[in-house]
C-alpha cells in the first residue's frame, strides 16, 4: 500500500500528511484547489496536479487513480462555513455527494484503502443524544458523508474516517484558520466563555493517524483522535497571552448568561438568509460540556506519537499574531 493519492494535498492537513508519507517512503500524487500557498511547497517527487476534481469527468478521475492502492480525503467545507439558507442543502452537496462519488470510483480504480477527514462533531452527535446535534446541518452530514463512503466501499476497499477535534500547526504559505479567534479577542478587557472544553490534536498526529488508518484501520473504523484535552478557558487564556494582553481576563459564565446572545445570533443569521452548520444555540451547548477524547482509545490503534499539542498552539497563534 505504497501509492497514495491525497485530495487536498496543498491544504493544512494534506501538506503535513504528504511530508509524513513521504519520509515514509510512499510515493504520493495529488489535486488541489489553486492557487500553490508557495511555489516550493511540495518536493518533486510529489505529483501535483491544481484543479478543482468536482469539475473533472469519471474517466479523468479514473485515470489519475490508476494503479493507487489508497485514497485520502482531505478536502470539504467545515463547520465555520455559513452558507446560504438551508444549510443541509449546501453541507450534502459540499461534503457527501463529492465524497460519494470519489469513493466509488476509488473502488472502480481498485483502491483497496480510503480514508476520510471528518469531525469530532459527528462522534458527539452520536454520543450526546440528549442534544439536538444531529438536527443540524454540519454534523447530521457529516455522518451521512462517513455512511456513503463506507456503503461504496462494501466488498473491496476499507473506508475509514479520522473524526477530528481542534488542530493546531502551521505551514508555508498559509494563514492559520485560528486567526478569528484572535481577532474576536484582540484588544478585549473580557473575554466571556463557556465552562466546557474541547480535544486537541496537532497536525502532524493527524498525519501519522492518517498513515496508521491506511496500515492498521479497519473497514467502517470511525476514530475520534486527540492528543490533549482543555477548556475553552485555558484556550482563551493562550490567545490573550500571544496577544500580551496581561490586564485582559477569560470570564467563565454560565450557559444561562450566555444562551440569549447565542439565540440573537441565530435570529440575525436568519434574517440575513443564511445558517450556521452547527447553530449558535447549539454550539452554546456543546461549549458548556467538556467535548474530551480519550487518546488511549485510538492511539494503540492507529498509532499515532504523542506530541506537544501546547508548543503547537502557541506556534499556532503566534503566527496569528505576527501577521
Amino acid at each position: 500500500m505504497r501509492n497514495v493519492f491525497v485530495l487536498g494535498g496543498t491544504g493544512f492537513l494534506g501538506y503535513f500528511t504528504i511530508k509524513e508519507m513521504l519520509k515514509r517512503g510512499y510515493k504520493v500524487s495529488t489535486v488541489s484547489l489553486p492557487p500553490l500557498p508557495t511555489e516550493d511547497l511540495l518536493p518533486r517527487e510529489v505529483e501535483c496536479r491544481l484543479g478543482n476534481i468536482n469539475d473533472m469527468s469519471d474517466e479523468e478521475i479514473l485515470d489519475m487513480l490508476k494503479g493507487m492502492d489508497s485514497f485520502v480525503y482531505a478536502a470539504g467545507a467545515d463547520e465555520r462555513m455559513v452558507p446560504e439558507a438551508p444549510a443541509m442543502k449546501f453541507f450534502y452537496e459540499a461534503n457527501v455527494l463529492p465524497t460519494q462519488r470519489l469513493a466509488r470510483l476509488a473502488k472502480q480504480a481498485g483502491v483497496k484503502k480510503f480514508v476520510l477527514y471528518g469531525s469530532y462533531f459527528a462522534h458527539f452527535a452520536e454520543k450526546w443524544t440528549d442534544l439536538p446535534l444531529i438536527d443540524n446541518a454540519y454534523p447530521r452530514t457529516r455522518l451521512l458523508q462517513e455512511e456513503v463512503a463506507c456503503m461504496e466501499g462494501e466488498d473491496s476497499m476499507d473506508v475509514m474516517t479520522l473524526r477530528l477535534p481542534f488542530i493546531f500547526g502551521i505551514m508555508p504559505g498559509r494563514m492559520p484558520l485560528w486567526t478569528m479567534f484572535v481577532d474576536r479577542v484582540k484588544g478585549k478587557d473580557t473575554v466571556p466563555v463557556l465552562a466546557g472544553g474541547t480535544a486537541a490534536v496537532t497536525a502532524q498526529q493527524v498525519a501519522e493517524a492518517t498513515i496508521g488508518a491506511i496500515e492498521h484501520g479497519q473497514h467502517r473504523g470511525k476514530y475520534a483522535i486527540s492528543g490533549i484535552n482543555m477548556k475553552h478557558s485555558e484556550f482563551h487564556q493562550m490567545v490573550l497571552d500571544a496577544l500580551g494582553q496581561k490586564d485582559s481576563k477569560v470570564v467563565v459564565l454560565p450557559l444561562e448568561q450566555m444562551q440569549p446572545a447565542m439565540e440573537q445570533l441565530d435570529a440575525a443569521t436568519a434574517a440575513a438568509g443564511k445558517e450556521h452548520g452547527i447553530h449558535m444555540s447549539v454550539t452554546a451547548l456543546i461549549q458548556d460540556r467538556d467535548a474530551y477524547l480519550d487518546p488511549a482509545d485510538t492511539m494503540p490503534i492507529l498509532q499515532y506519537q504523542e506530541d506537544d499539542v501546547y508548543a503547537a498552539i502557541v506556534e499556532t497563534l503566534r503566527k496569528c499574531v505576527e501577521e
